[in-house]
């Protein structure tokens, strides 16, 4: 029986950014070690809130390299290598394996919208070229497809593809998922929102964008789910819920960067096309931020 590739909090890290637009790598490695003295799981580098849909492929190798070489085995680190090519995907999985990550991260091919014969045929392409854990990254928000349970039957099938971040909200499709799925098939939460009531149905944890700001709280929250202590884990959940939701008020990471920009970790900015975010919901998020206590309240 396969093993989870974590249990807990992974922290899908923000890449930051200097005054020149290049990856600011002792700031990356400062906020690394940092999510690892505060007690997360495991990180997830190159992922969408890592903004690598504007990493060139040299960036993409050279800072999942830097991720896996800084935390040095004290984590689990998960490198995201997804693509709608799934050439490009194979390429930068097998780079990934090469720098020592311990896992894969694969969204569903976006732009594309493959059939789900196509995407099963991209995930197997991808599984057969590489030795690593593959976890399937479901959000049909972004991509504009969304893998089914019948597909996720289909693909834990095969002995690299370990289970799936689920970030669609379909709680009937995680259910479905869960039945139809052998056990060793994990579950991981993409949305910070939905993370106790996704565990109370059998997920091992959360891929989380909040992390980056509060990884105490999400650590904390996953692992009294995994004790089975819900109704304590719910009340955590309801207490950050204004925060969590600001932190989604505009498309990810233009909300965590500005949030950890006010909280003074100095991330830098974003790479257009994304771009910094409205006033309007920029006091909206740092009102959010003082009622959680992570700001100080300004005369």
């Amino acid at each position: 029986m396969r093993e989870p590739v974590f249990t807990g909090t992974c922290c899908a890290i923000v890449t930051p950014f200097d005054e020149h637009g290049a990856i600011h790598y002792s700031r990356f490695g400062a906020l690394i070690d940092e999510l690892i003295d505060r007690g997360i799981d495991a990180v997830c580098v190159c992922g969408t809130t890592g903004e690598s849909a504007t990493l060139s492929t040299r960036e993409h190798i050279a800072a999942v390299d830097y991720c896996v070489k800084r935390v040095n085995r004290r984590i689990k680190v998960i490198a995201g290598a997804g693509s709608n090519d799934t050439s490009a995907a194979v390429y930068l999985s097998q780079h990934a394996q090469d720098s020592g990550a311990d896992a894969l991260l694969h969204v569903t091919p976006y732009y594309n919208k493959a059939s789900q014969t196509g995407l099963i045929k991209h995930y197997e392409a991808i599984a057969e070229n590489v030795q690593l854990p593959v976890i399937l990254y479901n959000v049909p928000s972004r991509t504009g497809v969304s893998l089914t349970a019948e597909s996720y039957a289909v693909l834990a099938q095969h002995p690299n593809i370990c289970g799936v971040k689920e970030a669609s909200g379909n709680f009937s499709l995680l259910a479905h998922t869960r039945t139809l799925c052998p056990e060793d098939f994990y579950v991981w939460s993409g949305n910070d929102d939905q993370v106790v009531p996704m565990m109370s149905l059998g997920a091992k944890g959360v891929i989380s964008v909040a992390a980056n700001l509060i990884p105490e709280v999400m650590v904390q929250m996953t692992h009294l789910c995994l004790e089975g202590r819900f109704q304590q884990a719910g009340a955590l959940q309801l207490a950050y819920t204004e925060l969590i939701d600001a932190l989604f008020l505009e498309v990810n990471p233009i909300p965590i960067k500005a949030a950890m920009n006010l909280a003074g970790y100095a991330v830098g900015s974003l790479r257009l096309p994304l771009c910094d975010m409205s006033s309007g919901g920029l006091e909206r998020l740092r009102l959010a931020m003082i009622r959680a206590g992570l700001l100080q309240k300004t005369a």
